[in-house]
């Protein structure tokens, strides 16, 4: 289950009688009482951790803001503000944040979510702005590719890497991404040893959208397999107005890309935003989520199941008969890191 339980739990409900055993929940909403009780009905909290969200702080530290090709700070896309991930202040701020997260809470892992360059990619019509051409982005590609790049103003160095080096950048970016993932995990694994790292992500396949999941959000599948436990696509079918299975497509999909090198947990859509999705569609998605590999499903939201008992009623059907015919899958409380329903 996606976010706070407390609408869940406010319904009179436990995790333990509708087959839920994890809780995915954003990290400053973390507290022992959570914990506590999460235990008490049989489930681990995980925790959410808004990686490169950069709203509320760029605002405050323009040196963080992402710089277009154009020279220029970028606009939000849509409602997504992401920061430059190079910034080695918000860097290190960031970190100091996990490594405190991770001394207060014994949490059974960490999900990097918006974890991609800034650009929004939940919407059908998606935002693909070309950045960070920032002066720590620059430098940074110099130091790391050896590629000098000619003096000038940013929006003409940055022509010139784009016509003369795309290749070069792309690959620069996805493993700066990278980078970010190996220090989460090295410091998840000297602070809870056997917590997991997991990552939501674009579900796009890699051609989609002229391959813009790596050309533009800087997320190679096949990287961040070596480094990451767990790949929890947002096949958010409503939101990006896709057919409901195409859920189990892309997930089919994933399991091929991914084969065994990391477990597959997707996050599907119960939310009624763009539209209303009905109970009997979520059922269908939460199944279809169950595709291909995957050994777990939840959902967005805790708070859009809460508020409706058919979609109560559909989340505990089908989580309870995995349960009951999926022995593999219907795991214990002390194995929880192995899979969740």
């Amino acid at each position: 289950m996606y976010s706070h339980p407390k609408p869940f739990w406010d319904t009179g409900a436990r995790l333990r009688e509708y087959g839920v055993n994890a809780l995915f929940v954003h990290s400053g909403s973390i507290t022992s009482e959570l914990l506590a009780r999460a235990a008490s009905e049989g489930a681990r909290v995980y925790a959410e951790f808004p990686t490169l969200n950069g709203e509320g702080y760029v605002e405050k530290h323009p040196e963080a803001w992402p710089v277009n090709e154009h020279g220029e700070k970028a606009l939000a896309a849509t409602w997504f503000m992401g920061a430059c991930p190079t910034d080695p202040r918000r860097r290190a701020w960031r970190m100091k944040q996990l490594d405190e997260l991770l001394d207060r809470f014994e949490i059974a892992g960490v999900w990097m979510d918006y974890f991609h360059w800034h650009a929004q990619f939940e919407d059908p019509s998606p935002v693909l702005p070309e950045t960070c051409f920032s002066q720590t982005c620059l430098a940074g590609f110099e130091t790391t590719s050896g590629i000098r790049v000619p003096s000038g103003t940013t929006a003409e160095r940055a022509r010139w890497i784009l016509e003369r080096h795309d290749p070069e950048w792309r690959n620069w970016r996805t493993r700066h991404l990278l980078d970010w993932a190996r220090d989460m995990k090295s410091l998840l694994r000297k602070k809870r040893p056997g917590a997991l790292l997991g990552v939501y992500h674009c579900p796009w396949a890699d051609n989609e959208f002229g391959g813009a999941r790596r050309r533009i959000l800087g997320l190679d599948l096949d990287q961040l397999a070596s480094v990451v436990d767990v790949f929890s696509p947002m096949v958010y079918h409503g939101r990006m107005q896709r057919r409901p299975e195409w859920v189990g497509e892309n997930v089919e999909w994933l399991s091929r890309k991914v084969g065994n090198r990391a477990k597959i947990w997707p996050i599907v859509q119960a939310h009624n935003d763009p539209r209303a999705i009905s109970a009997g569609e979520f059922e269908r998605v939460l199944r279809l989520g169950t595709s291909g590999t995957a050994t777990g499903v939840m959902m967005f939201t805790a708070q859009s199941v809460a508020s409706d008992s058919a979609k109560m009623l559909a989340m505990r059907r089908v989580y309870r008969e995995w349960e009951s015919t999926s022995p593999t899958r219907a795991v214990s409380l002390p194995s929880l890191e192995n899979d969740l329903v």
